[in-house]
């Protein structure tokens, strides 16, 4: 046993009261089954006891890490893609127990409730999150709670938080101005449009600010003409493009920051217009592979949904086991026709 540790150490971690913590230690009634396994998995973690103390009954749970991710629900195939990279890897480990909750993304009130109701059901969490006031709130909370937490592929920053599993985000939209400056002609004035699913998502908000920026530094030819956001909505991105198209008839590129980019694909090819508009946008989902074969796509900047779904899952469990893990952050890709990957 631990001396240091207390039963309100315990209680803490857990998400339970004191009294509760005593109850589940001194096997008296009165506690629900889920709560007493996440209190001898605390108990467990932080040396209070030993596994050979353990019932057996609860051994093979102390054994097993709870994960609860939280992704955002729609057409996002890049956070399917995420969501089917982690499921198949927590599969081939014993040691996890995974959950995968698809919310409302869009709405912040709705993850920060729920983040809250996850303490003391999970002993780590990941989560694609909007950066807003209440969700900060809900992450130090649960950070008081020794619950750790990492952010995957958008950051909440100023909150304490075990990792950002992620690309530089502002560097992704720099490298997305490179391309569309590289592949547009050297004309006096080109007009293109930004797309988004929303700029509360601080990942889609720097993406935003580094194309800016390396445009108006590199190639101030290039006009940014509208800036939509679309919720990564497919039939919205369609909507919104096909309106784009009859106001600007000469535009000559579009940026998707995020996803949708199959609604915008369809509205150019109905136009006749797929050959002619340079459109770049982000992750190599198996729709944006088709795009780049069809030539309707013509760069697809990749971050990599299988290395962000592993470091994830091993940041939360070495963290639930009192262990330093240095993860490796996904790294940039471009991927063109040529050099489309299919693992």
């Amino acid at each position: 046993m631990n001396s240091r540790v207390t039963l309100h150490d315990i209680a803490r971690a857990a998400g339970v009261s004191a009294a509760t913590v005593d109850r589940v230690l001194n096997n008296r009634d009165g506690v629900r089954r889920r709560t007493r396994d996440v209190v001898m998995s605390v108990a467990h973690r932080l040396g209070y006891v030993s596994e050979a103390d353990l019932p057996p009954d609860v051994r093979s749970v102390v054994q097993r890490v709870t994960l609860v991710f939280l992704l955002p629900a729609g057409t996002n195939s890049f956070i399917k893609l995420l969501a089917q990279q982690l499921e198949q890897q927590a599969a081939e480990r014993p040691d996890i127990d995974l959950r995968i909750e698809e919310l409302e993304g869009f709405n912040p009130t709705t993850v920060a409730a729920r983040l809250a109701e996850l303490q003391g059901e999970a002993h780590g969490i990941g989560l694609i999150a909007q950066d807003h006031p209440v969700v900060r709130e809900a992450l130090r909370s649960l950070d008081r709670a020794g619950v750790p937490v990492v952010t995957l592929a958008s950051d909440v920053q100023s909150v304490p938080r075990l990792a950002y599993v992620g690309i530089d985000n502002r560097q992704a939209g720099r490298l997305a101005g490179q391309l569309m400056g590289r592949l547009l002609p050297a004309r006096q004035h080109l007009n293109i449009a930004m797309f988004a699913g929303s700029l509360s998502y601080r990942g889609h908000e720097e993406r935003e600010m580094g194309f800016r920026s390396i445009l108006r530094d590199e190639f101030r030819n290039i006009h940014i003409v509208e800036m939509r956001e679309v919720l990564d909505d497919r039939e919205r991105a369609y909507h919104e493009a096909k309106s784009l198209l009859k106001m600007y008839p000469d535009l000559a590129g579009i940026y998707n920051v995020g996803g949708g980019t199959q609604g915008i694909a369809r509205c150019l090819t109905e136009a006749g217009r797929a050959q002619d508009v340079i459109l770049i946008g982000h992750d190599a989902t198996e729709g944006n592979k088709r795009l780049l074969l069809e030539g309707t796509m013509d760069a697809v900047i990749d971050q990599n949904a299988r290395v962000e779904a592993r470091e994830a899952l091993n940041l939360l469990v070495a963290a639930t086991q009192g262990k330093t893990y240095n993860f490796i952050p996904p790294r940039l890709h471009v991927i063109f026709r040529e050099n489309i990957p299919y693992d």
